[in-house]
């Protein structure tokens, strides 16, 4: 059931200039209350032995963005466990998909949402695109990064680009079962994979698409990294200065036209240590605010992370304006009728 107790912002933005109050968050996981429902009921998961992130509620999120000034969230759609049937798996994305169409009608200055692709079913992300795009008005779409050791951008994935650049897709990127750290026993003891091998499998995944001509193939299509890009901002010299040793190997000058083709949310690593890296190596315009809540605590996005990006002195007025709204707005036009 959807509590509409808390009161929704206005249809228009604030008209200071000051977008503190006004932000876009693109990096927002939506585990929905329903599909866990769903979930338990088909003997999928057990709730009590799930993550503390996904247990999602909306006064929650609506409290957080209240606090840090968020206007309106761009959710994407979580589902858990490793469902193999094709009619099993259609019917958790439907499951997952309407309960955020439902958050988004019933608070639509708020909240909107990705609709989820599937590298290893390009069938199911055919059906993910026509419902959730076109019947559900997603404003784009989420994948992971890698699935089952494939990267995105592998020409296994041809067909699948091809309908999204068609429909001039913008992509959310994000890790999520990763080699190292999970349950093949691989990565360090003690170093939970979302702390360095999520950052890798994004840095990989966006050499993948370089390296496999995607950004080439398909103009039309726009990918987002999560967290700052992983590890690619501060590597991207090394990539440059070391790109004929590639397979197949890109002239050196490529290198930052293609690092300026993606864009990056704050998620994570916006510090004294990383902002001037990430600013001096990608285009501040395509830079977007993402928060990683829930699985980034409350606490942490509204004390911590967020007051840090405010008044980080690396960057200007102007930018930081861009970071928390217009980027995004210029991104996803859809986000302006929201």
């Amino acid at each position: 059931m959807i509590s509409t107790h808390l009161t929704d912002l206005s249809e228009s933005a604030p008209a200071d200039d000051d977008a503190r109050t006004s932000r876009v968050d693109v990096h927002h996981h939506f585990t929905a209350p329903a599909w866990l429902d769903w979930a338990e009921a088909q003997g999928l998961v057990r709730r009590d032995r799930l993550p503390w992130w996904t247990r999602w509620d909306l006064d929650t999120a609506l409290a957080l963005m209240d606090r840090t000034g968020i206007r309106t969230t761009v959710m994407t759609v979580a589902m858990l466990g490793r469902i193999q049937e094709r009619s099993k798996r259609e019917e958790s994305a439907r499951v997952a998909l309407e309960a955020a169409a439902e958050v988004a009608a019933s608070h639509p200055t708020r909240f909107t949402f990705f609709t989820p692709v599937f590298l290893d079913d390009l069938d199911l992300s055919s059906w993910s695109l026509k419902y959730g795009l076109d019947d559900l008005g997603a404003v784009g779409v989420s994948t992971r990064t890698s699935a089952g050791g494939v990267y995105l951008g592998d020409p296994s994935h041809d067909r699948l680009l091809s309908e999204l650049n068609d429909r001039s897709a913008v992509i959310s990127t994000h890790p999520m079962d990763v080699p190292g750290g999970n349950a093949d026993g691989a990565g360090v003891p003690g170093l939970p994979p979302f702390m360095c091998d999520f950052l890798m499998d994004t840095t990989r995944a966006a050499i993948n698409l370089i390296l496999n001509g995607v950004l080439d193939r398909y103009p039309d299509l726009t990918f987002v990294l999560p967290h700052g890009g992983g590890f690619l901002p501060y590597m991207a010299t090394r990539l440059e200065l070391l790109s004929d040793h590639l397979t197949p190997a890109i002239e050196p000058s490529r290198i930052r036209d293609y690092l300026h083709r993606f864009y990056f949310d704050t998620a994570g690593p916006m510090s004294p240590s990383a902002t001037p890296t990430l600013m001096a190596t990608v285009d501040p315009a395509r830079i977007l605010y993402g928060t990683d809540w829930p699985p980034t605590p409350a606490h942490i996005v509204s004390d911590i992370s967020t007051p840090a990006l405010d008044s980080d002195p690396a960057i200007a007025d102007h930018q930081l304006r861009g970071i928390n709204r217009d980027n995004a707005l210029r991104l996803i036009p859809a986000l302006a009728r929201a």
